[in-house]
């Protein structure tokens, strides 16, 4: 019997619960259920940076038609809203499962990607940067929440996370370091302030390049916002001790409209999408207005626990060498 692993399972139970709780009860959500697969050419599956391959299989059922395994809920969510009618200031929580196959293999990366994945209607008129900052810090408290009692439990696991989250819009970042990559940028930031909520993640910054890509089709990151930036979304990051690196926790934003759907499919050239079932019904007005996001599980309990490999708190395909070479510098994968 592996002690160790066990510990780290018990530990990981014990994040994940807590966790749920704080989070649900911070933004008012229900726990809901979710698909693994969705059925291809409805728009419903996210496109993340636009160039990642989905996981794709034909449905014999169906009379052979494609379906993918997801990349995260982003879209599925908000349509989820609709069907169940949830009211504004609600929303549901869920626990997604997805495979990302064209991921590079880092300490933060796998093939396997665990997210709590949360949407909440909101009212239109609620389309701002001032209520994206308040959902931030709700998010943010429910990490705080679950780092003491983590701390209670575990007294050797010290907390790190500040009193309070940092706003940074990511062309502030960029004039602040022009001469530093995207990475570099938020690993000072992250380190400077321990924990980060980097704003406007997809639209073009001054140097032409955006900080980091998102689909046009969920996140809005182009509408002017009350700061003279553009964008109502962006990433949570916190500086991970123990490894020494800025560690993305979250990405979440408030979602397009009609407006900037159009928009933002124009930006990224691939207007034909607003002919696909999920972009009609959100032009439609049939879709309520939302702000949502998707919390990385394996990466909160990475942080939570001080752990150095996402392989330590999940179950992932890993070469015989690289278990092999973890072994050797003390790091247990499951």
């Amino acid at each position: 019997m592996d002690q160790k692993i066990l510990e780290t399972e018990k530990a990981i139970t014990f994040v994940k619960y807590r966790f749920t709780k704080h989070l649900a009860q911070q933004l008012n959500l229900i726990k809901v259920s979710s698909p693994l697969a969705v059925l291809d050419g409805t728009g419903i599956n996210d496109d993340l940076n636009g160039t990642e391959r989905p996981v794709s299989f034909p449905v014999k059922a169906l009379g052979e038609q494609k379906a993918q395994v997801v990349h995260s809920l982003a879209k599925w969510k908000r349509l989820r809203l609709m069907q169940l009618g949830i009211e504004a200031d609600r929303g549901i929580l869920t626990d997604m499962r997805a495979l990302r196959p064209d991921e590079d293999y880092t300490n933060l990366h796998s093939v396997y990607v665990d997210q709590w994945d949360w949407e909440q209607h909101i009212d239109a008129r609620e389309r701002t940067l001032a209520r994206l900052k308040s959902t931030v810090k709700r998010v943010y408290e429910a990490l705080r929440c679950v780092e003491m009692e983590v701390f209670e439990r575990y007294p050797q696991i010290l907390p790190v996370l500040p009193a309070e989250i940092t706003f940074i819009h990511s062309q502030e970042l960029l004039v602040r370091y022009p001469a530093l990559s995207v990475k570099e940028r938020e690993y000072i930031a992250a380190k400077e302030y321990g924990a980060i909520f980097l704003i406007g993640i997809g639209n073009k910054l001054s140097n032409g390049e955006p900080h980091d890509g998102r689909a046009p089709d969920y996140d809005d990151w182009s509408s002017k916002n009350d700061e003279g930036y553009f964008g109502l979304n962006g990433d949570i990051i916190v500086w991970h001790p123990t490894l020494e690196c800025a560690l993305e926790l979250s990405s979440m934003g408030v979602r397009v409209d009609r407006d900037t759907l159009l928009s933002q499919l124009s930006v990224r050239e691939c207007p034909e999408r607003a002919l696909l079932p999920f972009h009609k019904m959100l032009l439609d007005g049939r879709l309520p207005q939302s702000i949502g996001g998707g919390i990385g599980q394996s990466r909160v309990c990475m942080f939570m626990l001080k752990k150095r490999h996402i392989g330590e708190v999940q179950v992932g395909i890993w070469s015989d060498e690289m278990r092999e070479e973890l072994e050797l510098a003390g790091v247990s994968l499951l």
